[in-house]
């Protein structure tokens, strides 16, 4: 049932984008997260496309492992598009019945939301699948290094923010073992209505839990028994340097947020007679 949900998961592999330094790919998302809600128009979102592309491809990773990751969020998704179909209002009436009005404008803009939706998603999935768990927390921790002068436990933020990550796909397969041991007593998970489907998801939410927090005490005990502390100044094996290939990703970066800039200024002069269509407002 969830088998096919990589979100969270690391892709071994060597590639350009494995080797580069962690920083940059975080900033890297940062700036592409920011691309995408700065586009306003289905030509800066097309760039954004395509720069998700060419990092797929300069990953080396499997293009079915990065489109299973949205699986997850196809709920939400959905639910979304047709909260914007029904309730965005427009100047183009397509279609109503009683109070619900279907507009030209909204039907654009579900579309452009839910590619919006799909592109962040997956750009967060190439992060976890192109860096492990231990470069992520370093990464983390050398960005936000600067918060320590005000106190805040840097070390600690990163460190559980990487285990969240590292935990998603260990629970995705507890819960594919529940779902068998729970149809392989007589449950059902696919037939029936929405809130028979909801209430044979119960009996799986208590294992699942129990499971979670028996899993997150053995760590702890397995951090104690390594003499563990946060609090203490920790060495590090590996330590973070910017090399050529960084300074080429950040320069990619920069040339891309400045195409979706440009887009958004100077796109009108492209198919100007369809271009009313293409705006997001």
């Amino acid at each position: 049932m969830l088998n096919d949900v990589t979100f969270g998961q690391y892709y071994p592999t060597k590639s350009f984008v494995h080797r580069l330094d962690p920083r940059v790919k975080l900033l890297f998302l940062i700036a592409y997260i920011v691309m995408l809600f700065v586009a306003n128009s289905f030509y800066g979102l097309a760039l954004c496309g395509l720069i998700l592309v060419i990092a797929t491809i300069a990953a080396r990773v499997p293009v079915g492992s990065v489109l299973r990751s949205v699986k997850g969020v196809i709920f939400i998704l959905a639910f979304t598009s047709l909260l914007n179909i029904f309730f965005h209002g427009g100047n183009n009436l397509l279609w109503q019945w009683r109070f619900i009005h279907i507009y030209l404008e909204g039907i654009i803009f579900a579309v452009f939301l839910t590619f919006r939706l799909f592109f962040l998603v997956m750009g967060s999935a190439l992060l976890t699948l192109t860096t492990t768990p231990v470069n992520l927390t370093d990464g983390l921790e050398s960005l936000l290094f600067p918060l320590t002068l005000i106190k805040i436990p840097v070390h600690v933020l990163a460190l559980i923010m990487s285990i969240a990550l590292r935990f998603i796909p260990t629970l995705m397969d507890e819960t594919n073992r529940i779902i068998s041991a729970q149809k392989a007593r007589g449950a059902s998970f696919d037939t029936g209505n929405i809130f028979k489907r909801v209430k044979a998801i119960v009996p799986v939410l208590i294992p699942l839990l129990i499971s979670a927090f028996r899993r997150a005490e053995e760590l702890g005990d397995a951090m104690d028994v390594r003499c563990y502390s946060s609090g203490k100044k920790r060495t590090k094996y590996k330590k973070l340097k910017f090399t050529g290939r960084d300074v080429v990703a950040v320069i990619f970066a920069a040339v891309m947020i400045a195409g979706v800039i440009l887009f958004n200024i100077y796109g009108y002069r492209i198919y100007p007679q369809i271009y009313q269509y293409l705006v997001i407002s």
